[in-house]
Order: C-alpha cells, then structure tokens, then sequence
C-alpha cells in the first residue's frame, strides 16, 4: 500500500514538471518538448533530423530546425523548476566544469574557439576548434546516486568569457536560489587566486584540486615596526616537502576502495594574489600505491570557505565531483547532444537548453521506471540514466504529453524563382589570451 502510494506521488511529481517545463520552453514549445521525448527513447541516431522518426514526435522533420530557432526557453524559470526539485538537505553539494563542443570544419559558424580536448595520441596537443559550455550541477547525496549529476545550468562560454569567468556568473546565480550554503567541488583550473577572489562574495564554500607544482604562502609574521606590514609568510611549495612544515591535523585509515590513505592539513595558506583569503590545505596520498600521470599517488585540495569536514571524509567528497565528468559522457553520447551542426551560436545555445531538462526529468522517474536491460546487460538496482532512458518509453505513454497536437499548415513555398544565392560568411577562429594588433589609422 505505501509502495503504490509513493509510486502515485512520483507519477504526480512528474506530470507536473513535464507542465512546467512546457510551459517555460516559451515559443516553438510543442516541437521543443516533442523533441525532447524523442531524445530520451531514441539511443542512436545518425542525423539530428532523424530524430522526427521517433514515434512521440508527431511532426515533421522540418518541425526539428523550427523548435531550435524559434524557441525561445526562460532559462530564469528553468533554474527555478530546477532548484524546486532538490530535496530539503544540510548542505546541497555542487560541481563545475566546461567541454568542449568540437566543430572544427564549420567556418561558417561564429565565435569559434580553441578548446581542450583530450587525446590519446601521444605527443599531440589536447585542443580542438570548437564552443566550450560551462556546466554547474547538484551532486545528490548518497552513494548510490554517484553517477547521477543534475545540470542547473549548461551555458556556452562567449569569445569574451574565461571558463572562471562563466563559472563565477553560474555560481552567483545558482547560489542566490539556494536555501542553504552549498558546497562546490571544482577541478585544478579553477584552483587559484582568480577564482578564489571573484567567488569571495558569494555565499558558499569552496573545496579546489590544486596542481602540484604551486607555491602557496603562509601567514605573515607579527610586525616588526619598521617599513609596510608583511604580506606573505614562509613559502609552501607542493613539490618540495621541505617546505610543509608540521601539519595541524594528520589522519591515517584504510579505504575499502584506496587501501591505506594519509591526510594531512595545513591551516593559514594563501595564494600569492589572494592573500585577503586563507585556504585550509589537504594533502591525500596513497600509501600503497604506485602512482602514475593518468593516476597520481597523490592530491592536494584547498578549502575557502567556512569549518571544513572532517579528515574521514576529504577524498569520498572529492571524489563525487566526478559525477559531472560522467553527465558530459552521458549527453555526448545517449542525448545526442554534439551530433547536430547548428550553423549559428544561438541555436546550439537553445538545443542545449534542452540537456538539464532532459536529465532531470531522467532524475524524477528513476523510481517509477522498470528496468529493461538489454540481453547482455545485468539488472541493476539503482538506475543509471543511461538505464532510466532504456524504460522511459512505457512511462510517457503513461503519463501522455502536454503538447497539443500538430496542425498541417499545407506546403512550404520555397525559394522564390530568381532569387540570388550568397554563400554564408566565413569567419576566423578567436584565439583568446592574445592581444589583438592594432590596425594601422
């Protein structure tokens, strides 16, 4: 009885964010929200406009192009669906980070960037051509929820805007809709007095991967009476343990996972540009590992913010940032989200709009979806979301669509008769970090 009452609210919870979605999706909302059920029951595709053979999307194909550049989403009301979902909890958990979206043969589309994009072949550089994303998503709590990672927000870094720079914009905006202060979990590029000085006045805490080849200071002797008050105290540079000096806090245990695993803590650390703003470093090395690039034998983290947790649970915490990492493979590959070749910034902005949305109506029927594993796969207890999508399709023919349905408007004209073509306008890729040279007057 409690489990068929439970099923009924989940049903109910999911009708009404597949409502308010639709009614956030603005113009175009019947194509954008027929694409999106079309996304989720269709695990290959060859094209983006093979996505209209779908069985839910009840328009034609040209329908797909019309929902991407007419649309006209509320991403403000989006943001506020999206915080609605997220459980009451102590302290809500975040992560960033930003992709790349490679396009290196559309010359015709604008504000093209160079991007990383890691390689396996040795020796080359880890760059594409191509529009990065920033991405800044909800990490739930529990171990069983660690390949989930819901997108508040997935938006495309400008020519004019650095990963911290877009990061920082999220960051402020999600923080303002949060009940509680959060807790942010961000890779090596963003550990440094850039990030740590621009999130100063926002209201969370910040836990960064710092590269093992910084030199951090520590506080400042007492004043001596004569010339400026110092600014920097003893240096501390990762690479040279000479320089650590005692630890306040030192923990040593045995992971199921990690073996044995050292933490030592540092108090009173800064970086050199940042020095209004005390870090607390972690140290986290493996004692019976080897070590190697891809997998080092240890991590060095900074906390910005208020008390840190405890040594015991540094790493597990560290380590559910990953989660987003897993969210770009999914969209990448089951989401479809790279296949299309949009030919101008908005209209990949506006298909990408559609990614958390996607995920978080994955997120909300995980508990009404049956498991459907195809022969080779085992059953799985808690559903991945590549596993939810799998069972989605009973579940929308259950719940139906709050589209209406589509109205055959006759023939499209086509180009008028002696109309001149021009070809569509190159454009140059934007090298960022390099000081434009100025044109002769």
């Amino acid at each position: 009885m409690h489990t068929s009452i439970a099923t009924e609210t989940q049903f109910t919870n999911l009708i009404q964010f597949r409502q308010a979605a639709y009614r956030c999706l603005g113009k175009a909302r019947d194509a954008q929200m027929e694409l999106t059920d079309a996304v989720i029951l269709t695990a290959a595709v060859r094209s983006f406009a093979e996505l209209s053979l779908s069985p839910v999307f009840r328009r034609r194909w040209p329908s797909l192009y019309e929902a991407i550049q007419d649309g006209s989403p509320d991403r403000a009301g989006l943001l506020r669906l999206y915080v609605a979902q997220v459980p009451p909890q102590p302290r809500v958990l975040l992560a960033g980070d930003h992709t790349a979206w490679p396009r290196p043969s559309a010359q015709t589309l604008r504000e093209r960037t160079v991007e990383h994009q890691p390689t396996k072949i040795v020796g080359n550089k880890p760059i594409t051509v191509g529009q990065g994303y920033s991405t800044l998503v909800w990490l739930p709590p529990g171990e069983a929820e660690s390949s989930w990672a819901l997108p508040f927000l997935h938006e495309r870094i400008s020519s004019a805007e650095s990963p911290i720079d877009k990061a920082l914009s999220q960051l402020r905006r999600v923080a303002a809709w949060l009940p509680s202060r959060p807790i942010g979990l961000w890779d090596a590029e963003y550990g440094n007095a850039t990030f740590v000085n621009g999130s100063a006045d926002i209201p969370v805490d910040k836990a960064m991967r710092l590269r093992s080849n910084l030199c951090l200071w520590g506080p400042p002797p007492p004043y001596s009476g004569h010339g400026r008050p110092a600014v920097h105290g003893d240096k501390f540079k990762l690479k040279d343990a000479t320089t650590w000096g005692a630890p306040a806090e030192v923990l040593e245990v045995v992971d199921a996972q990690l073996g044995r695993v050292k933490v030592a803590l540092w108090r009173d650390r800064h970086f050199r540009k940042s020095s209004q703003h005390p870090m607390v470093v972690i140290r986290i090395e493996r004692l019976d590992a080897r070590g190697t690039r891809r997998n080092p034998k240890e991590l060095w983290l900074a906390w910005v913010g208020e008390a840190p947790p405890p040594l015991t649970d540094w790493w597990r915490l560290y380590l559910r940032r990953f989660a987003v990492d897993h969210w770009y493979r999914f969209a990448k590959q089951r989401l479809h989200w790279t296949l299309p070749h949009f030919g101008t910034p908005e209209q990949a902005e506006r298909w990408s709009d559609l990614m958390p949305l996607m995920t978080w109506e994955l997120w909300l029927a995980r508990s009404v979806v049956a498991d459907q594993p195809l022969p080779w796969q085992k059953r799985q207890v808690n559903l991945t979301p590549g596993r939810v999508c799998q069972g989605m399709g009973g579940v929308l023919a259950a719940i139906r669509t709050p589209t209406q349905a589509p109205k055959p408007r006759g023939k499209s004209p086509g180009w008028p008769t002696g109309r001149s073509r021009n070809r569509r306008e190159r454009y140059p890729v934007v090298k960022k970090g390099q000081k434009q040279k100025k044109k002769a007057t």
